[in-house]
């Protein structure tokens, strides 16, 4: 079980566990392309990392002397075997990396809010993540790879209804 001290921290790891998840089980995850509608969907997943953070930014800073420091769990991490495509494996890394780095991060041990520096690497990885869905995913697929695919097993079905 991953832990941290800071909520915000641990709100921005949940959200993006469970992105994480939905680009691994995405029905481009068992093809070489992305389709629009995962790259729709990509897209919206870095807008609300984005616009989390954004709110965290804003909020004031909280004086919690009764309640820090309380450990707050982020839970597993998710597995993510390889999957056949290669940008949604990529994408799935740079949220890794983002979540990682947040999780680690001096910022996790404080009650609540991002430290500058902290601040910056979660942006520079969304930016990343954003710059290689504009730029390379957009523009360079998708790739016709007939004799290399499939090169692994498909990612499974998503979770089943109640």
């Amino acid at each position: 079980m991953v832990e941290v001290l800071n909520h915000d921290v641990a709100g921005l790891c949940r959200r993006v566990n469970r992105f994480i998840v939905e680009l691994h089980k995405a029905q481009s995850a068992n093809t070489s392309e992305m389709d629009v509608f995962d790259q729709e969907r990509l897209q919206t997943y870095l807008d609300a990392i984005t616009v989390y953070r954004g709110w965290v930014i804003n909020q004031p800073q909280l004086d919690l002397p009764e309640t820090y420091p309380r450990e707050v769990e982020i839970g597993e991490n998710p597995e993510t075997p390889e999957v056949e495509n290669e940008s949604t494996r990529d994408a799935i890394y740079l949220m890794e990396l983002a979540r990682d780095e947040l999780a680690g991060s001096q910022s996790a041990r404080r009650a609540s809010g991002f430290i500058g520096f902290d601040d910056r690497r979660l942006m520079a990885l969304v930016g990343k993540t954003q710059a290689f869905l504009t730029d390379y995913i957009k523009v360079a697929t998708p790739i016709d790879m007939p004799e290399s695919s499939p090169a692994r097993p498909g990612s499974g079905a998503g979770l089943g209804g109640i």
